[in-house]
């Protein structure tokens, strides 16, 4: 069976990636990195303009009340353009943990949320600047406050210890989690595309020996074992998000975070020297790569999940 999108859903993409490829996103995820969201939360606004906060929130907190495919949709293209901010705990997980009014300002874009998740989540992301935090133990919901901030290999991650408050209810963790990992997996699948389209790019321009690099074989090679990975891994997530199975999230977890690490890795190959400097914006897909691998649970945890299912 052949599985495709939607025409919709390839329109809602088309329109994400329309409104990301106008702004300087690569511009406002290092000022985020520098403590700086100005820039970030006007993206975040556009973004909610089109709908990608609202997916998650039921429509009678004003939201869209779509499918988890529509989600994995919108983080497939946030993760191409980089987009930094905690969409993942506002878009995807605050949703599945709470049944609140507080919602409809996640859906109108007012409202960013930091969730800790122990034991796979223990840090919460850009927890200063949240205007809802809340730690789940077990099924336990907690309000929390931000302690020490945490230093990450990508700069734009910003995390935070914290110190659990106020219990404010209970909640079913599990579909809340699986989210949190899907659409991670979404985001780096998005992520390992970009940077395939920068070093099939780069292949084409930088010359050697006359010729472009790209016409090398061995180039060549390394190239389309990235197209490989990727092609592999989309349909693990697309197939995650039609069933949310803990087993198929994982399994999409690990195929999206393996293929975006070795996209970033012969990427950093292809393009040599000028991707290891700040200002090329690889470096902003490497440092992303490298933190997300482990994010909503390590590659091994992830695995293990899969062998323990069958």
């Amino acid at each position: 069976m052949k599985f495709l999108l939607s025409e919709e859903q390839d329109r809602f993409a088309a329109s994400v990636d329309d409104l990301l490829a106008n702004r300087e996103v690569d511009s406002a995820t290092r000022a985020w990195a520098r403590g700086e969201h100005d820039e970030g939360r006007k993206l975040w606004r556009a973004l909610a303009e089109i709908g990608v906060t609202a997916l998650g929130v039921p429509e009678r907190y004003d939201g869209l009340g779509a499918s988890d495919l529509d989600l994995v949709v919108a983080f497939d293209r946030l993760g191409y353009h980089a987009v930094p901010g905690p969409w993942t705990d506002t878009v995807a997980v605050l949703p599945a943990l709470l049944d609140d009014e507080l919602l409809a300002g996640v859906a109108a874009g007012d409202t960013l949320a930091s969730v800790a998740f122990g034991p796979h989540v223990p840090y919460a992301l850009d927890a200063d600047i949240a205007d809802t935090r809340v730690a789940v133990d077990g099924t336990a919901l907690h309000i929390f406050r931000p302690a020490s901030r945490l230093s990450s290999v990508d700069g734009a991650r910003r995390l935070f210890r914290i110190e659990p408050g106020e219990r404010i209810g209970e909640a079913d963790p599990g579909r809340a989690f699986e989210l949190g990992a899907l659409t991670t997996a979404a985001y780096l699948l998005g992520a390992g595309q970009w940077l395939l389209d920068a070093s099939v790019g780069h292949a084409k321009q930088r010359r050697q020996y006359g010729k472009p690099i790209g016409g090398f074989q061995a180039v060549k090679h390394l190239l389309a074992d990235v197209v490989t990975g990727l092609e592999l891994a989309k349909p693990l997530v697309h197939a995650a998000a039609l069933t949310l199975a803990p087993r198929d999230v994982s399994a999409a977890k690990v195929a999206a975070g393996r293929a975006a690490h070795l996209a970033a890795r012969t990427g950093l190959q292809v393009h040599g020297a000028i991707g290891y400097t700040g200002e090329h914006p690889l470096g902003l897909r490497l440092t992303k790569v490298r933190a997300l691998r482990s994010a909503w649970g390590t590659p091994a945890f992830h695995r293990a999940r899969v062998l323990e299912s069958v």
